[in-house]
Protein backbone atom coordinates (compact mmCIF):
# COMPACT_ATOMS: atom_id res chain seq x y z
CA UNK A 1 0.00 0.00 0.00
CA UNK A 2 1.57 3.36 -1.16
CA UNK A 3 0.69 6.92 0.22
CA UNK A 4 -0.21 9.16 -2.67
CA UNK A 5 -1.15 12.79 -2.91
CA UNK A 6 -3.00 13.79 -5.78
CA UNK A 7 -3.73 18.03 -6.33
CA UNK A 8 -6.62 18.94 -8.10
CA UNK A 9 -9.05 16.16 -6.77
CA UNK A 10 -12.71 17.62 -6.59
CA UNK A 11 -13.59 16.64 -9.84
CA UNK A 12 -12.50 15.59 -12.70
CA UNK A 13 -8.90 13.42 -13.91
CA UNK A 14 -8.00 13.79 -10.08
CA UNK A 15 -10.86 12.86 -8.86
CA UNK A 16 -11.19 9.69 -11.01
CA UNK A 17 -7.32 8.89 -10.22
CA UNK A 18 -8.21 9.02 -6.30
CA UNK A 19 -11.28 6.59 -6.67
CA UNK A 20 -9.11 4.59 -8.46
CA UNK A 21 -6.16 4.36 -6.60
CA UNK A 22 -8.51 3.74 -3.40
CA UNK A 23 -10.36 1.14 -5.10
CA UNK A 24 -6.75 -0.72 -5.50
CA UNK A 25 -6.39 -0.32 -1.39
CA UNK A 26 -3.97 3.09 -1.63
CA UNK A 27 -3.83 5.07 0.94
CA UNK A 28 -4.75 8.13 -0.96
CA UNK A 29 -4.77 12.54 0.30
CA UNK A 30 -6.98 14.52 -1.72
CA UNK A 31 -6.59 18.37 -2.32
CA UNK A 32 -9.56 20.77 -2.51
CA UNK A 33 -9.02 24.57 -3.59
CA UNK A 34 -11.40 26.15 -0.81
CA UNK A 35 -13.42 24.53 2.05
CA UNK A 36 -16.55 24.74 0.03
CA UNK A 37 -14.92 22.58 -3.06
CA UNK A 38 -13.77 20.07 0.23
CA UNK A 39 -16.93 18.77 0.06
CA UNK A 40 -17.43 17.32 -3.53
CA UNK A 41 -13.96 15.40 -1.75
CA UNK A 42 -17.19 13.39 0.84
CA UNK A 43 -17.03 10.18 -1.46
CA UNK A 44 -13.39 9.69 -0.91
CA UNK A 45 -13.54 10.78 2.70
CA UNK A 46 -16.00 8.34 3.59
CA UNK A 47 -13.71 5.57 2.20
CA UNK A 48 -10.82 7.04 4.26
CA UNK A 49 -9.29 9.73 2.32
CA UNK A 50 -7.68 12.68 4.09
CA UNK A 51 -8.09 16.35 3.05
CA UNK A 52 -5.86 18.72 2.13
CA UNK A 53 -6.83 22.52 1.01
CA UNK A 54 -5.71 25.57 -0.45
CA UNK A 55 -5.91 27.74 -3.33
CA UNK A 56 -2.46 26.57 -5.50
CA UNK A 57 -3.50 30.01 -7.42
CA UNK A 58 -2.23 31.61 -4.04
CA UNK A 59 1.79 31.16 -3.66
CA UNK A 60 0.99 31.59 0.45
CA UNK A 61 -2.13 28.82 0.13
CA UNK A 62 0.00 26.71 -1.64
CA UNK A 63 3.05 26.09 0.99
CA UNK A 64 0.01 25.85 3.45
CA UNK A 65 -0.69 22.61 1.37
CA UNK A 66 2.76 21.34 1.72
CA UNK A 67 2.46 22.25 5.61
CA UNK A 68 -0.57 20.42 5.66
CA UNK A 69 0.97 17.39 3.68
CA UNK A 70 4.18 17.09 5.58
CA UNK A 71 1.69 16.69 8.85
CA UNK A 72 0.11 13.94 7.68
CA UNK A 73 3.68 11.91 7.26
CA UNK A 74 5.71 11.33 3.87
CA UNK A 75 4.06 10.82 0.88
CA UNK A 76 5.59 7.66 -1.78
CA UNK A 77 4.12 9.83 -4.75
CA UNK A 78 2.74 12.88 -5.65
CA UNK A 79 0.41 13.59 -8.42
CA UNK A 80 0.67 16.94 -9.39
CA UNK A 81 -2.72 17.23 -11.24
CA UNK A 82 -4.36 20.63 -10.37
CA UNK A 83 -4.42 22.91 -13.56
CA UNK A 84 -6.57 25.74 -15.46
CA UNK A 85 -6.33 27.12 -18.52
CA UNK A 86 -6.01 30.06 -20.34
CA UNK A 87 -9.05 32.06 -21.47
CA UNK A 88 -8.59 33.62 -24.48
CA UNK A 89 -12.49 35.19 -24.58
CA UNK A 90 -12.08 37.04 -21.08
CA UNK A 91 -9.97 40.04 -20.99
CA UNK A 92 -8.17 39.54 -17.07
CA UNK A 93 -6.65 42.35 -15.20
CA UNK A 94 -2.83 42.21 -15.03
CA UNK A 95 -3.42 40.40 -11.04
CA UNK A 96 -4.98 37.64 -13.18
CA UNK A 97 -2.73 37.01 -15.78
CA UNK A 98 -0.33 34.77 -13.63
CA UNK A 99 -2.74 32.20 -12.65
CA UNK A 100 -2.25 30.11 -15.47
CA UNK A 101 1.51 30.45 -14.90
CA UNK A 102 0.70 30.05 -10.59
CA UNK A 103 -1.72 26.70 -10.89
CA UNK A 104 0.03 25.05 -13.50
CA UNK A 105 4.07 25.85 -12.90
CA UNK A 106 4.75 27.51 -9.94
CA UNK A 107 2.66 25.43 -7.50
CA UNK A 108 4.16 22.21 -8.19
CA UNK A 109 7.32 23.61 -8.15
CA UNK A 110 6.90 25.06 -4.85
CA UNK A 111 5.11 21.65 -3.64
CA UNK A 112 7.77 19.62 -4.88
CA UNK A 113 10.52 21.79 -3.31
CA UNK A 114 9.06 21.87 -0.05
CA UNK A 115 6.91 18.56 0.52
CA UNK A 116 9.00 15.89 2.10
CA UNK A 117 10.92 14.12 -0.70
CA UNK A 118 8.51 11.23 -2.05
CA UNK A 119 9.73 8.42 -3.79
CA UNK A 120 7.93 9.23 -6.93
CA UNK A 121 6.91 12.81 -8.80
CA UNK A 122 4.05 12.77 -11.37
CA UNK A 123 3.32 15.92 -13.49
CA UNK A 124 0.26 16.16 -15.82
CA UNK A 125 1.36 18.21 -18.68
CA UNK A 126 -0.51 18.82 -22.49
CA UNK A 127 1.18 17.82 -25.79
CA UNK A 128 -0.19 21.83 -26.11
CA UNK A 129 3.89 21.71 -24.40
CA UNK A 130 4.91 21.66 -27.61
CA UNK A 131 3.80 24.94 -28.64
CA UNK A 132 5.48 26.62 -25.17
CA UNK A 133 7.74 29.70 -25.70
CA UNK A 134 10.83 28.54 -25.19
CA UNK A 135 12.55 32.14 -24.63
CA UNK A 136 11.47 32.35 -20.67
CA UNK A 137 10.58 36.27 -21.37
CA UNK A 138 8.39 38.02 -19.34
CA UNK A 139 6.95 34.32 -17.04
CA UNK A 140 4.11 36.21 -15.46
CA UNK A 141 2.86 38.11 -18.65
CA UNK A 142 3.25 41.38 -17.04
CA UNK A 143 4.46 43.38 -20.42
CA UNK A 144 3.34 40.96 -22.98
CA UNK A 145 -0.54 40.71 -24.14
CA UNK A 146 -2.53 38.62 -22.84
CA UNK A 147 -2.77 35.42 -25.04
CA UNK A 148 -4.29 32.90 -22.86
CA UNK A 149 -4.14 29.41 -24.59
CA UNK A 150 -0.06 30.52 -25.08
CA UNK A 151 0.01 30.99 -21.63
CA UNK A 152 -1.26 27.22 -21.00
CA UNK A 153 1.05 26.03 -23.67
CA UNK A 154 3.84 27.99 -21.65
CA UNK A 155 2.92 26.60 -18.84
CA UNK A 156 2.77 23.54 -19.83
CA UNK A 157 6.56 23.39 -21.52
CA UNK A 158 7.71 24.49 -18.07
CA UNK A 159 5.96 22.18 -15.78
CA UNK A 160 7.31 19.35 -18.50
CA UNK A 161 10.42 20.74 -17.99
CA UNK A 162 10.14 20.72 -14.48
CA UNK A 163 9.56 17.08 -14.15
CA UNK A 164 12.57 15.84 -16.51
CA UNK A 165 14.96 18.38 -14.20
CA UNK A 166 13.96 17.13 -11.00
CA UNK A 167 14.61 13.29 -12.79
CA UNK A 168 18.33 14.76 -13.61
CA UNK A 169 18.88 16.67 -10.49
CA UNK A 170 17.43 14.26 -7.64
CA UNK A 171 18.35 10.48 -9.15
CA UNK A 172 16.70 9.04 -5.77
CA UNK A 173 13.12 10.23 -7.21
CA UNK A 174 11.24 8.77 -10.14
CA UNK A 175 10.30 11.74 -11.83
CA UNK A 176 7.83 11.83 -14.80
CA UNK A 177 5.50 14.34 -16.79
CA UNK A 178 2.02 12.66 -18.53
CA UNK A 179 -0.25 13.70 -21.12
CA UNK A 180 -3.40 12.57 -20.32
CA UNK A 181 -5.24 13.55 -23.86
CA UNK A 182 -7.79 15.71 -24.65
CA UNK A 183 -10.59 14.13 -22.17
CA UNK A 184 -13.90 15.43 -21.26
CA UNK A 185 -13.81 17.13 -18.08
CA UNK A 186 -14.71 20.36 -17.12
CA UNK A 187 -11.72 21.92 -18.43
CA UNK A 188 -11.19 20.19 -21.44
CA UNK A 189 -15.35 20.49 -22.43
CA UNK A 190 -18.16 18.34 -23.74
CA UNK A 191 -16.20 17.69 -27.12
CA UNK A 192 -12.96 16.56 -26.38
CA UNK A 193 -11.84 13.40 -28.26
CA UNK A 194 -9.81 11.08 -25.75
CA UNK A 195 -11.16 8.83 -23.49
CA UNK A 196 -11.70 10.04 -20.16
CA UNK A 197 -10.91 6.45 -18.39
CA UNK A 198 -7.25 6.43 -19.83
CA UNK A 199 -6.83 9.92 -19.10
CA UNK A 200 -6.40 8.98 -15.53
CA UNK A 201 -4.76 5.76 -15.89
CA UNK A 202 -1.18 6.49 -16.81
CA UNK A 203 -0.71 8.42 -13.80
CA UNK A 204 -2.07 5.81 -10.89
CA UNK A 205 0.51 3.30 -12.79
CA UNK A 206 3.19 5.32 -12.78
CA UNK A 207 2.53 6.35 -8.83
CA UNK A 208 2.56 2.37 -7.89
CA UNK A 209 4.27 -0.04 -10.53
CA UNK A 210 7.33 -1.55 -10.48
CA UNK A 211 6.93 -2.14 -14.55
CA UNK A 212 11.07 -1.67 -15.21
CA UNK A 213 9.98 0.78 -18.02
CA UNK A 214 8.41 3.16 -15.26
CA UNK A 215 11.45 3.17 -13.18
CA UNK A 216 13.59 4.94 -15.98
CA UNK A 217 13.05 8.39 -14.74
CA UNK A 218 12.65 11.70 -16.72
CA UNK A 219 9.81 10.05 -19.46
CA UNK A 220 6.74 12.03 -20.89
CA UNK A 221 3.88 9.19 -21.37
CA UNK A 222 0.43 8.97 -22.76
CA UNK A 223 -1.51 5.94 -22.27
CA UNK A 224 1.14 3.80 -20.41
CA UNK A 225 3.00 4.93 -23.64
CA UNK A 226 6.37 7.17 -24.27
CA UNK A 227 5.67 9.87 -26.18
CA UNK A 228 7.20 13.37 -27.79
CA UNK A 229 8.93 15.39 -25.79
CA UNK A 230 9.82 19.19 -26.88
CA UNK A 231 13.43 19.57 -27.28
CA UNK A 232 13.58 22.70 -24.99
CA UNK A 233 12.33 20.48 -22.30
CA UNK A 234 15.26 17.89 -22.48
CA UNK A 235 17.81 20.66 -22.65
CA UNK A 236 19.63 20.81 -19.94
CA UNK A 237 20.74 24.74 -20.42
CA UNK A 238 16.98 25.78 -20.53
CA UNK A 239 16.10 23.56 -17.32
CA UNK A 240 18.87 25.62 -15.34
CA UNK A 241 17.46 28.91 -16.71
CA UNK A 242 14.00 27.66 -15.94
CA UNK A 243 14.56 26.31 -12.60
CA UNK A 244 16.54 29.93 -11.55
CA UNK A 245 13.50 31.64 -12.88
CA UNK A 246 10.98 29.94 -10.74
CA UNK A 247 13.14 29.98 -7.53
CA UNK A 248 13.45 33.59 -7.92
CA UNK A 249 9.49 33.99 -8.26
CA UNK A 250 8.87 31.73 -5.44
CA UNK A 251 11.90 32.51 -3.33
CA UNK A 252 12.12 28.50 -2.87
CA UNK A 253 15.14 26.64 -4.71
CA UNK A 254 14.64 22.94 -5.16
CA UNK A 255 18.61 22.11 -4.04
CA UNK A 256 17.33 24.11 -0.45
CA UNK A 257 14.38 22.80 0.36
CA UNK A 258 15.13 19.12 0.63
CA UNK A 259 13.69 17.64 3.55
CA UNK A 260 14.96 14.50 5.45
Amino acid sequence: MSRILITGSAQGLGHHAATALIDDGHQVVVHARSTHRAADLSDLTARGAAVVVGDLASLEQTRSVADQVDRLGRMDAVIHNAGVYGDTDRHPSPEDHPRVLTVNTLAPYLLTGLIQRPARLIYLTSDMHASGDDSLDDLTWSSRRWNGTQAYCDSKLFVTTLALAVARRWPDVISHAVDPGWVPTRMGGPGASDDLEQGHLTQTWLATTDDPEAQRSGQVWKHRRPTEVAAAAQDVTFQDRLLDQLADITSCRLTEARRS
